[in-house]
Order: structure tokens, then C-alpha cells, then sequence
């Protein structure tokens, strides 16, 4: 399938934290993804899915591939709320189209489809390489502060952003009706 692309403006790193599954980078048994805000006020998440996260043989487990769209959906509040407000899911939809195949770079993408005064509704997509959907996921999520949902320190979590030279300046998209 051949896809027309536009590229986004990275407009801010998101942070990383000590341990979490997703996002954790000094978690040698997570999957240390990164994520990026750009322009058209999506987060899009860049992450290698190793053979740790297999589930047949070749493939992303459908757990994991659920668990980082969560991430990523979830993530997406900080568009509007920066550190002020954390996501915590109420409900989470997938719908699996593709294999998503390991040890090749994919992007998983989140925005705020609709904000209310506590809850906000978010959607997600898993890409492959080439551009097509894999993953869709369409999830509720109430709107908390950190310090309501979990004794955080944020020193001690390690929650900050850590800049890499690698880190992209620009992210390339297929066009969508979700860009």
C-alpha cells in the first residue's frame, strides 16, 4: 500500500521515567520508548519492539502492542496540561490489523479526541515502517494529578526528558484522516 507523507514539527520531548514498562530507561526489561509532541498536537511514540515482547513467533504481542497505545493515548494530556495532569484508563478498545512485526522502528501515535472538565476521550494508531495501521486503539480516561494517583517523586523516578542527539526534529506521517 503506498501512502502520501507530511512531515511534523517535533515541538517538545515528553520524559522518560526510572522504571515503567513503556517509557522506563533504566528498565532493561521495558521498552525504553520515547516520545515527542509535534504540531498537529499528537504525541507519537518511536520504540524498537525486541524479541522480549514477542508473542508468536516474529511478532509483537497483542498485550504490549495494547499496553504502548495506552502509554501513548495517555501521554496525549500533556498537550493541554503539561505535568499538572496524568491520564489514568477508564477503558481501552484495540483493534489488531496487522502484525506488527520486531526488531524494526515504529511510531505509535495518541491525541485527545475530546477533552471534558474530568475525562477526555483519546485515540492511537500502531505504524508499520511502510505506513499502514496495524493497531488501532480508542480509549476514556480520567484526568488526576500525579500526587492523587501514586506516592511519585519525581527525582527518585527519574521523570525528566533526556535529550540524544538522535532525538528527531521532524516526524514523517502518512496522511490521514487522523494527521
Amino acid at each position: 500500500m503506498s501512502h502520501l507523507w507530511s512531515s511534523h514539527q517535533v515541538t517538545a520531548k515528553q520524559p522518560n521515567s526510572r522504571m515503567c514498562f513503556i517509557c522506563g530507561l533504566q528498565n532493561d526489561k521495558g521498552m525504553q520508548a520515547e516520545f515527542y509532541e509535534v504540531d498537529s498536537n499528537q504525541v507519537i511514540g518511536v520504540f524498537h519492539a525486541s524479541e522480549h515482547f514477542q508473542g508468536y513467533p516474529g511478532r509483537l504481542h497483542g498485550g504490549m502492542a495494547s499496553a504502548l497505545l495506552d502509554e501513548c493515548v495517555g501521554r496525549a494530556i500533556r498537550l493541554t496540561h503539561g505535568d499538572t495532569m496524568w491520564g489514568v484508563t477508564i477503558d481501552l478498545n484495540v483493534k489488531f490489523r496487522k502484525p506488527v512485526t520486531l526488531n524494526e522502528p515504529l511510531l505509535v501515535v495518541g491525541r485527545i479526541a475530546e477533552e471534558k472538565r474530568r475525562r477526555f476521550h483519546g485515540t492511537g494508531e500502531i505504524l508499520l515502517p511502510n505506513g499502514t495501521v496495524a493497531v488501532e486503539a480508542n480509549g476514556t480516561y480520567l484526568k488526576m494529578p500525579i500526587k492523587d494517583i501514586a506516592g511519585f517523586d519525581p527525582q527518585h523516578e527519574a521523570w525528566e526528558v533526556i535529550p540524544k542527539h538522535e532525538d528527531p526534529t521532524e516526524i514523517r506521517l502518512p496522511q490521514r484522516s487522523f494527521n
